[in-house]
């Protein structure tokens, strides 16, 4: 039986509508290229990048006249050669460096039992808290989260003076170096939890339990089983974290007050404090190159991470 017109409403018509509009001009033919269509923003995003990287390239073979304040006309490597011979840009990749390595690792140490018990505990009220305590930094922000540490940690700060209620003098926390590493761990360590839950809450419960039930305990159980399981999240983290720590500009900014810059602040200081592109530019090739070479490593030696989950299961 056929369906009264006024039966059918206004907006199933605007529907019918649009479908056969669509199939004017995406013909069914047309249904092999729609995965392809659907890659094209990210494919034109990344296309993006590779012209401004070609651009950057560009502008790192040449020199800042210091006469006139233009980019010279000539490709030269004097910028590459002053980057790799001047103690001050070492001291600044080192420091970088280090300071990556030892975010990774201390990120890591806090993130594992942080995730592991929202993913293992049996009361909803303490995952609850435990979720609204991991997003809560995420609605902040980091600018806002650094200059708090400056109330917090300051010479007239709540860290101090609580101290001088115990008599104890006034103690520097901040503009040094453990001040910046001690800031970008607490900024690091939502993202690590995240990239580590999903790891975690693959490994099924039973295991554990079945290790226990053959006379395991716990830290044998986690050593042999939960700790191998859960290696792609552990890798895929520590991935965030290092190229995350590598590439930050606001906490080293902030809390090391300009004493302890890591290569982004260096190239900002290039680009919009001393004009020249040209050095910029190559501290920012520079930065890429080393990235992707600690990425690369990572792969080599680890594997891909959370990226190799579904092969970590079988």
């Amino acid at each position: 039986m056929r369906t009264p017109r006024a039966a059918y409403p206004l907006t199933w018509r605007v529907m019918d509508g649009l479908e056969r509009i669509a199939a004017a001009l995406w013909p069914a033919s047309f249904q092999r290229g729609l995965p392809y269509l659907m890659l094209m923003p990210a494919v034109v995003l990344v296309g993006l990048l590779v012209l401004g990287l070609f651009q950057i390239g560009d502008t790192s073979l040449r020199t800042l006249d210091t006469n006139t304040f233009l980019m010279s006309e000539d490709y030269t490597l004097a910028n590459y050669r002053r980057v790799l011979t001047e103690n001050f840009f070492a001291t600044v990749a080192g420091r970088s460096l280090m300071g990556a390595v030892i975010v990774t690792a201390v990120t890591l140490l806090f993130a594992f039992p942080y995730a592991y018990l929202m993913v293992r505990t049996s009361s909803p009220a303490l995952r609850k808290f435990l979720l609204v305590a991991l997003f809560l930094p995420f609605f902040i922000g980091q600018v806002v989260r650094a200059y708090g540490w400056l109330i917090i940690l300051g010479n007239q700060g709540m860290v101090n003076e609580a101290l001088g209620l115990v008599g104890v003098p006034p103690m520097r926390l901040l503009y040094n170096y453990p001040a910046v590493l001690f800031g970008l761990v607490q900024y690091m360590l939502p993202f690590a939890v995240l990239m580590l839950a999903p790891a975690l809450t693959a490994i099924p419960g039973e295991l554990e339990a079945a290790a226990a039930s053959l006379g395991a305990g716990w830290v044998r159980t986690f050593r042999h089983v939960v700790l191998p399981l859960s290696r792609p999240g552990l890798i895929g983290a520590g991935l965030v974290v290092v190229t995350l720590s590598l590439t930050d500009f606001a906490i080293p900014a902030i809390l090391g007050g300009g004493t302890q810059d890591f290569i982004a602040n260096a190239i900002y200081d290039q680009f919009f404090r001393t004009s020249d592109q040209g050095l910029g530019a190559t501290l920012s090739l520079m930065l890429v190159a080393v990235g992707s070479i600690v990425v690369g490593l990572v792969f080599l030696l680890f594997g891909a991470g959370t990226l190799a989950m579904a092969e970590a299961r079988k």
